[in-house]
């Protein structure tokens, strides 16, 4: 089995049945703040062809870092053959058939599924309330010879799901930071930087302990961290450490597994190559080790150079976004008020009022009583300020997962008043009726299970 990097949480997987390509990300995400690291813009056109042309195609969830949509509408064939994981909703496929894909694969969670003459795959889906109800998943895909476990993002509920399969050789695995705290929250910078270190530690330790129950001949530290080449996010980059950032690379991961003595972690930058057989791993960078070093051991020159090869079409797509001002108070109303009636468990959990603040508009989500009015000065214990051009694009787009089409940028600020409230949070990855009644059926189970049917 031959696996090679591809950026991020990509990953061509090449074993003598068939090739399967997971998690393809080229172009930047999230409102333009998120690029690869290191870059992947200059793979060789063989390795390109061989990602795009695949026997299959695996997409874990629809984080635009792993569901690049503008990317495969236009470099993999529409009838390939799409791994799809067992989630609640069908948004996934609809998304992928939306792009023209037609022969899907449906999975069962966790159990195996026989791709032909002894390749099997087995995806595990996770749908926790952190999640969001789109879901995340992995997975495990064994040849009759070598094991490869992908967790990119997911984290299993049960600890020991992904080793049910059998020994595993690779591990492919998330480390570092993929969200927007505690970067964008309105506090002293003395205590985000605390709270970026805990978040930091907490992510390793998280992440070490899959390495110790996974057990694998070989660990590959992927999906993340991204980088930020936008001037405006270009401090979101750990470069020496003191930043006010959750994003350490992929070198001090490599180190901590050092430090209590696992030295089965490889370094890996896009095009990297990792074949395994039963007796022998071989690691194979696409340039010398001093090169393939050079974006960790030089990162500020590096992400220099990038930026500047980058600043064009950064500079062309914020000029896109939408300059014109719209009714949105109207808007928001005709679209949540119905969902907010659909969730009072949910509404409930909130606890409090949230105030949707942009350059000149301020707008007030009472969940008390599943409302959206004009602000004035109304108690609130939660509040988002949001650039116009930005609120009025994710308005527009009708985005019923927010976190995937604006927090995930870090362009934005916030403020809460007490703990972190995961239902909240929620409440704005669940914008459709769909989403809805399955985060209401969530609340309903996490805060009164007795009354869950």
């Amino acid at each position: 089995m031959r696996a090679t990097s591809i950026g991020h949480a990509g990953i061509l997987v090449q074993t003598r049945q068939a090739t399967i390509v997971c998690d393809p990300w080229f172009l930047p995400a999230f409102l333009g703040s998120w690029f690869v690291f290191p870059r992947n813009d200059q793979l060789s056109p063989e390795l390109m062809a061989a990602i795009e042309s695949p026997d299959y195609l695996y997409i874990s969830h629809q984080h635009a870092d792993h569901l690049d949509e503008a990317w495969l509408t236009n470099h993999i064939d529409k009838t390939t053959k799409v791994l799809l994981p067992n989630f609640a909703t069908r948004e996934l496929e609809r998304r992928l058939s939306k792009l023209g894909f037609t022969n899907f694969v449906r999975t069962e969670n966790g159990k195996e599924t026989e791709l032909g003459d002894g390749l099997t795959i087995a995806i595990h889906v996770e749908s926790a309330i952190a999640d969001g109800p789109g879901g995340d998943s992995a997975i495990v895909i064994s040849d009759g010879e070598s094991r490869l476990v992908n967790q990119n993002d997911c984290r299993p509920g049960d600890l020991g799901a992904l080793t049910v399969h059998g020994p595993v050789d690779m591990h492919w695995l998330q480390y570092s930071g993929a969200i927007w705290y505690p970067m964008v929250y309105d506090e002293p910078r003395e205590s985000l930087i605390q709270q970026a270190r805990l978040k930091v530690e907490s992510q390793f330790a998280r992440s070490m302990k899959y390495v110790s129950l996974v057990d694998a001949r070989v660990v590959v530290p992927s999906a993340g961290p991204p980088c930020f080449l936008d001037e405006d996010l270009f401090s979101l980059n750990m470069i020496t450490g003191d930043e006010l950032s959750i994003f350490p690379d992929q070198t001090e991961f490599i180190k901590r597994l050092q430090a209590v003595g696992n030295d089965r972690a490889t370094l890996n930058i896009p095009g990297t190559t990792i074949e395994i057989s039963p007796s022998s791993i071989v690691v194979t960078h696409p340039m010398s080790d001093e090169l393939a070093q050079r974006p960790f051991a030089h990162k500020e020159e590096y992400l220099r150079e990038y930026q500047a090869d980058w600043s064009e079409w950064l500079r062309d797509y914020k000029a896109k976004w939408p300059q014109q001002k719209t009714n949105l108070l109207t808007q928001l109303q005709d679209w949540w008020q119905p969902l907010l009636a659909m969730a009072p468990a949910l509404r409930t959990a909130i606890g409090g009022g949230c105030l949707l603040k942009t350059d000149d508009a301020e707008m007030y989500i009472d969940f008390t009583n599943g409302l959206v009015v004009p602000f004035a000065d109304q108690k609130y214990r939660y509040r988002f300020e949001i650039s116009r051009p930005l609120l009025e694009k994710t308005v527009a787009d009708k985005a019923v997962d927010w976190s995937n089409s604006l927090f995930l940028s870090c362009r934005f600020t916030a403020w809460r008043d007490g703990a972190y409230n995961e239902f909240l949070y929620n409440f704005f990855k669940s914008l459709s009726v769909e989403r809805m009644r399955r985060a209401e059926q969530e609340a309903v189970r996490r805060t009164a299970p007795d009354s869950a049917t």
